[in-house]
């Protein structure tokens, strides 16, 4: 692994005398790490983050797997002098240790300076990334920034009623399941009874999210439907047992059921998918029970299909 470049590579994606920070530490909607902003930095319109009101000073917030923060910490160790002339570095933070690099890059003509830290949040690893252009860079210092890093805070949840907030689709009955936990930035969620730490397959669970794309005759859906259906994470081993059209909510759905293993300790689950057409997107909607509980957890999962309702 080489956590630098993985770094650059990420903070491309993105595409700050010395400020004085905002009073308190702010959480990009639907977030667990934040930080205090530096003056300046306010909500950024396009990705998950903060930038400056002519977008050329960017921080982009976001969430990686909890053995991220782990695998970066080792490979700086074993070479603390770092790579390519970019030198690791620590930095204390609420959360506990973090590590970031800063170097200097070209975004297209325009030379900028490039930040990226993460930090642990037990459950998760936290992922903050800057990119500086040339112009800002008397302002936006490497000591102002590692000021910002070191402000970093984890939350161990978000509110459900923010992550509701922030989907395309309202869910109007969440059936009593225990954790609710988006996915992506307004892309998905998931509904379920266990958590991050035991693993979600070993009880049940939904997740609920847009596919941005549809098929184009009303004769395909069925082909659509069992196509994507192979796609549905973590499952191994799958056969399809059910597969029909149906209505839902009065639109054109349809509905495919598999059996599959699932999960580290291979349990046998059985996994309901719907999807709900309508334009040039659909929603997927996907529930997985072990089989053993299948019977109770349908009649849930049926409960949060019928709860959605399109947003505005």
């Amino acid at each position: 692994m080489k956590p630098i470049r993985l770094f650059a590579a990420a903070a491309l994606l993105i595409g700050i005398g010395c400020p004085a920070f905002a009073a308190d530490p702010v959480f990009p909607p639907g977030m667990r790490v934040g930080l205090t902003p530096l003056v300046g930095l306010s909500r950024a319109k396009t990705f998950v983050g903060f930038e400056t009101e002519d977008q050329g000073v960017k921080v982009l917030v976001t969430e990686l797997p909890a053995e991220a923060y782990g695998e970066v910490m080792n490979a700086f160790k074993a070479n603390p002098a770092g790579a390519g002339g970019v030198k690791p570095e620590s930095i204390e933070t609420s959360a506990g240790l973090a590590y970031y690099t800063a170097e200097s890059a070209k975004d297209g003509p325009t030379n900028v300076r490039r930040y990226s830290m993460i930090l642990p949040g037990g459950t998760f690893s936290g992922y903050i990334a800057v990119q500086v252009p040339e112009n800002a860079g008397k302002i936006y210092t490497d000591d102002a920034v590692r000021q910002m890093f070191a402000s970093a805070v984890i939350r161990k949840e978000v509110p459900v009623d923010e992550q509701l907030g922030l989907m395309p689709f309202k869910i109007g009955e969440l059936s009593d399941f225990k954790n609710v936990r988006t996915l992506a930035a307004g892309g998905a969620i998931i509904l379920a009874d266990g958590d991050e730490t035991t693993g979600f397959e070993p009880a049940p669970f939904m997740v609920i999210g847009i596919i941005g794309s549809a098929p184009a005759q009303p004769d395909d859906r069925g082909r659509f439907a069992q196509q994507v259906a192979t796609t549905i994470p973590g499952v191994r081993d799958a056969r399809i047992t059910v597969s029909e059209p149906i209505r839902i909510d009065g639109m054109p759905g349809y509905e495919t059921r598999v059996d599959a293993t699932s999960g580290k300790d291979n349990i046998s689950v059985t996994v309901v998918q719907w999807l709900r057409f309508g334009g040039k997107t659909t929603l997927r909607i996907i529930g997985s029970a072990p089989r053993d509980v299948w019977s109770k957890a349908f009649p849930r999962f049926r409960a949060v299909r019928d709860g959605l309702a399109p947003r505005g």
